[in-house]
């Protein structure tokens, strides 16, 4: 039993550690995610939307850390009834998901593993399952180190993953494992797999009024797309660095254009107002959150191919 006990507190905390630092490097993602569970046709929820993002940290940073103090063994009692309790709701939403066919990839992994809403159901069951035997023979559970040790260690842990939320949301995520990451073909994203499934790339439109200009602009050499999602719920204190940059660009040679989902009549008045030297095409919202994590943010490509992306604090740091 002993043994059984300590593979069961290496798997549960390795899982909660690695589920948890995938979403901790890309915490709007998981904004994104709660958004969607809060919906009206979901949970119904939609009270909470405005609350997605402090939810998604306080779940991210509380995922990863029982994980570490489950491996460690600090406060086990408290430790294993928190995983029971967390892994209790990511089970009942999991088989609700997959029940109604609600929201077809849960998030668990962040954008690092695709699971299906079965799949991710099945494994919650059996980490769950494993959580039970932690929680029965909680008592086999010692911490690793004597004295204050696991202390410090959990209390650092926690400094160090706040500083990473704090970092990733005044920058871009840590790592990316979108198909619109650094060094990605978006045309290539764009090819159907072989199996017939949607590809990676899909419902990436730049439309004028007149026509998709997607084609034209994925087959040139410098192209910088300013990306601004919503325009009600844009950074305006970003449009002046923008600005100068764009202006920048276009004396180097780059085609810019601002990309949205906005309506038309926004866009002109906010280019205006700001005074920004190029123009809007419209783009499926969700697919302009999955390109950059910012509002508004910039990405730069090269036969279509991401050469670089920044968040607006950022875009002096690209190299025209």
């Amino acid at each position: 039993m002993k043994f059984l006990v300590q593979i069961a507190r290496i798997i549960v905390g390795a899982l909660f550690i690695f589920s948890g630092f995938v979403k901790l490097v890309d915490p709007i993602g998981s904004q994104y995610k709660f958004q969607e569970y809060f919906a009206e046709d979901v949970l119904n929820m939609e009270f909470l939307i405005p609350y997605a993002l402090p939810f998604a940290i306080i779940l991210i940073v509380a995922e990863i850390l029982l994980g570490v103090m489950i491996l460690i063994g600090y406060k086990p009692k408290f430790t294993v009834w928190s995983l029971f309790l967390l892994t209790l709701i990511f089970l009942f939403l999991t088989w609700y998901s997959a029940y109604y066919n609600k929201v077809t990839d849960c998030g668990c992994f962040g954008d690092a593993i695709k699971l299906s809403t079965w799949e991710t159901f099945y494994k919650n069951v059996i980490l769950i399952a494993l959580i039970i035997i932690l929680v029965i023979k909680v008592n086999l559970i010692k911490p690793i180190f004597s004295g204050k040790i696991t202390k410090i260690i959990t209390f650092l842990s926690l400094g160090i993953f706040l500083y990473v939320v704090q970092h990733v949301l005044t920058h871009l995520p840590l790592m990316d494992f979108r198909a619109y990451a650094i060094g990605k073909s978006i045309p290539k994203g764009m090819e159907y797999p072989e199996d017939g499934s949607i590809p990676p790339v899909h419902d990436f439109m730049l439309e004028d009024t007149q026509a998709d200009l997607a084609p034209e602009l994925l087959k040139q050499e410098k192209v910088m797309l300013v990306i601004v999602y919503s325009l009600d719920k844009a950074d305006v204190n970003g449009f002046p660095a923008i600005k100068d940059f764009t202006t920048k660009a276009i004396q180097k040679g780059y085609t810019v254009y601002g990309v949205s989902a906005s309506f038309t009549d926004d866009l002109l008045l906010a280019k205006e107002k700001y005074n920004l030297p190029f123009d809007f095409l419209f783009c499926d919202e969700t697919t302009l959150k999955t390109m950059v994590r910012a509002n508004p943010g910039v990405v730069i490509l090269d036969k279509g191919i991401v050469v670089e992306k920044k968040n607006w604090v950022d875009v002096d740091e690209i190299k025209l």
